[in-house]
């Protein structure tokens, strides 16, 4: 007999599941299940993360969620009436337009019928209730709270309604049994339900969890949830310890009476089938003057750029021009450039500061043209295809500073031009980090504080740290965790909550731009302000296809503008300053980085820097842009050959002659991303393009992919037009050197664009 799990809560109904998607699909798999739904409360938070990782294991996913139906409208609020009060009714996404209609409902309870938790009502299911199949839930169910407060009509009533509504064979009476006093009454109600209507039955576990070992765990989340301690006697709590994750067989050993509610959950499951779209492209267009297509117009502001930008532009310029306009058009991204061209001209327009470039925008000569960024690519030597790789297609990504104080001038303009319901901001999760997870246990098992603290504090303060990682880095913490049985308990608990979602908060930065209202695409939520927020993270709104910006505001942008503001109050006409004409080879700049004067200076104001500013004496704006890309785990290692190098030009040797233009500009050393990419191009004669493959692969450590590249990089591959180090004669033993230093460093090597772009702010905080 084939069992499907249809009511499952994950890591993502927050603070009350604690299954973790990747240990729920495994332990799926595992039980010998084909597949399992996803139903949080009220959100689709996980959705995404869900579907992939159940495709990645072969286990088919069955999107789904348990919402919140108001008693009468979602728009009453007054807790005096019934309007404050709610039912729970799991919907399943049968069919695409299902899933479409559920992101629909789920946005609705948070935008129309938010309070306390995101409520829908019968018109929103009426208006929204196709492609899905609905289940009547749990003991919080409108059926089963009928029944258990013994108005069996009312809850016959309620069944033959919701049945009308979503259809004949679409609505099931859902029974459960985790050992509960009152879920006996309700099945006894269901069944005798079944029988006078012939609603089908249905049977399902209300997971909260997936091991029956995590019962402890889970009850000390139900006590972060309500801030309560597990030593309370009045408190939510899951008796009975039965909300686990269980095997067809102890689902069969529960419900023997009832072989057609455990076969409908597998009818229901192979029903349900939904393809999740994903790196199809959902841009806004751009409404062009009338006479111009998208393209055309992009091109023109381009060439006016062009002839701004440069005196006498000759053909180096124009065909790099040409070169990067056809690869826009050719990937479809004209749009998105005149897009954020638009907003940046308007933002300087109104005199809001705008940053001069951040990331790898900075290598296109089409973004430096409609000044969508201030830094010539031509002059820094940058390279259009780390930002765009017609060999790869990737959505491009400009991240774009303004003055923190007027920053939201810019998104109220977005906002109305494209439409508040096509301009959503982007949510993100706080997390059960180590030591914060290690503090709300604590809390809950109603440990002293001084005591938690002392273990909290042993967990060393570095990114990505967990508690495994701390128990073997810190002896200390682990003969503590082996000789201490409180604490033993204490991080074990800890260790099976780790990770989980927290709480939701907005981006800081992050806005989605949709061609359509964005709840066609993704489903929406509320942040604690009442700001609507996407319920999908930037990572999988990008893999949606969806175009996300960066609105970043940046305190420096503000201080320069008031700077300048200021000086030019009292300077007369012909004298004032423009921020834009500021000269980047000002000796007496450099002599004062160098002293370690650096307080205010954007990415060059922490102890660290000043310090490594007075040992490398920066000459110029190169030298500061190598000495951050150089001040970082991994290329510190690098310093004081980059350092020699500078002061002893005589110490510097290149493996081969090929080199030198490359490293030169960097004293003999591997500085930059774009470094390895020019040395695979100019040793190796790879394309553009692939040189960014290669890079890419390098940065990520994929052992496979790099191994074959090394054998290109040497000895050439013909099929794939490349010609290799050997056939350039540079010496096999030469070649094999040098790529195994590219590889070294480009798993800690920094994009040229970003630290460029970034320094032209520090360059400014100077004057």
């Amino acid at each position: 007999m084939g069992f499907t799990h249809l009511h499952v809560h994950t890591e993502y109904s927050l603070l009350d599941g604690s299954s973790k998607i990747n240990e729920l699909i495994a332990r799926t798999k595992e039980l010998g299940m084909d597949s399992v739904a996803i139903t949080d409360h009220g959100v689709m938070y996980g959705v995404i993360d869900f579907y992939k990782a159940a495709k990645k294991q072969g286990i088919k996913p069955i999107i789904g969620c348990e919402v919140y139906v108001a008693a009468t409208s979602r728009f009453e609020k007054d807790n005096t009436t019934s309007g404050s009060k709610y039912n729970h009714l799991v919907l399943l996404a049968e069919n695409d337009l299902g899933y479409q209609n559920l992101m629909k409902i789920v946005s609705k309870g948070f935008t129309e019928g938010f309070y306390y938790k995101p409520r829908i009502d019968y018109e929103v299911l009426e208006q929204h209730h196709e492609g899905i199949i609905a289940l009547s839930a749990c003991l919080a169910g409108e059926v089963s709270m009928n029944i258990r407060l013994g108005f069996y009509e009312e809850a016959k009533k309620s069944a033959l309604r919701l049945r009308d509504l979503f259809g004949e064979n679409n609505f099931f009476l859902e029974i459960q049994d985790h050992g509960i006093p009152e879920q006996q009454t309700v099945i006894q109600g269901m069944l005798r339900l079944h029988e006078e209507t012939g609603i089908p039955l249905v049977a399902t576990n209300d997971v909260h969890y997936i091991y029956d070992t995590d019962v402890q765990a889970h009850d000390i989340l139900l006590c972060i949830q309500t801030q309560r301690k597990v030593t309370d006697e009045n408190r939510m709590r899951y008796d009975g310890g039965q909300y686990f994750l269980k095997s067809p067989e102890q689902m069969e050993q529960l419900f023997p009476y009832a072989k057609e509610a455990l076969e409908n959950t597998q009818k229901i499951a192979d029903r349900c089938n939904v393809e999740i779209e994903f790196g199809n492209y959902k841009l806004p267009r751009y409404d062009v003057p009338e006479g111009y297509t998208a393209y055309e117009y992009l091109r023109k502001l381009c060439y006016d750029g062009l002839k701004r930008k440069y005196d006498n532009p000759g053909k180096e310029l124009t065909d790099r021009l040409d070169y990067e306009l056809d690869t826009i058009h050719g990937m479809g991204f004209v749009d998105y450039f005149l897009i954020v061209w638009d907003f940046i001209k308007y933002a300087k327009d109104h005199g809001i500061m705008v940053g001069p470039g951040r990331g790898s925008a900075a290598g296109s000569i089409v973004a430096y043209t409609l000044e969508i960024t201030d830094i010539d690519p031509i002059k820094y030597n940058l390279l259009f295809e780390r930002f765009l790789n017609p060999e790869r297609l990737t959505m491009p990504d400009i991240d774009i500073d303004f003055c923190y104080e007027r920053r939201q001038e810019v998104i109220d303009y977005v906002v109305e031009k494209y439409g508040k319901d096509r301009v959503v901001q982007i949510v993100t999760f706080g997390t059960m980090a180590a030591r914060g997870v290690l503090r709300d246990v604590g809390r809950a098992m109603d440990y002293s504080y001084a005591y938690v603290d002392t273990i909290a504090k042993m967990i060393p303060t570095e990114l990505g740290i967990t508690i495994d990682k701390a128990l073997k880095q810190n002896p200390e913490l682990r003969k503590l965790y082996e000789q201490d049985e409180q604490a033993k308990v204490l991080i074990d608990m800890s260790k099976r909550l780790e990770g989980l979602p927290r709480h939701t908060s907005m981006h800081a930065a992050g806005v989605v731009i949709s061609k359509e209202c964005v709840d066609e695409y993704v489903p929406l939520s509320k942040s604690g302000d009442d700001t609507i927020t996407t319920q999908y993270t930037m990572t999988t709104l990008e893999e949606l296809g969806l175009l996300k910006m960066d609105f970043l505001g940046l305190r420096t942008l503000t201080v320069i503008q008031n700077a300048v503001r200021l000086i030019n109050e009292n300077r007369p006409e012909g004298q004032k300053i423009d921020m834009h004409d500021i000269d980047y080879d000002d000796k007496n700049v450099y002599e004062m980085i160098g002293a370690g004067k650096c307080e205010g200076v954007f990415q060059l104001e922490s102890a660290g820097m000043k310090s490594f500013m007075k040992e490398l004496k920066p000459h110029n704006l190169e030298d500061v842009i190598a000495g951050i890309s150089l001040y970082r785990p991994g290329p510190m290692d690098f310093i004081p050959k980059y350092i020699k190098g500078k002061n002893e030009k005589e110490s510097i040797k290149y493996e081969c002659p090929q080199l030198e233009p490359i490293l030169k500009p960097t004293h003999g050393c591997i500085v930059y991303q774009e470094q390895v990419m020019q040395i695979v191009r100019d040793l190796a004669g790879y394309s553009f393009g692939r040189s960014d493959l290669v890079r890419r692969a390098m940065a990520k450590k994929k052992a496979d992919v790099m191994e074959k590249e090394r054998k290109n990089f040497v000895y050439g591959n013909e099929e794939e037009g490349v010609k290799g180090c050997v056939n350039n004669g540079i010496p096999e033993a030469v070649a094999n050197h040098i790529y195994d230093e590219m590889t070294d460093f480009a798993k800690y090597a920094f994009n040229k664009c970003s630290t460029r772009s970034g320094l032209k702010r520090t360059g400014t905080s100077n004057q």
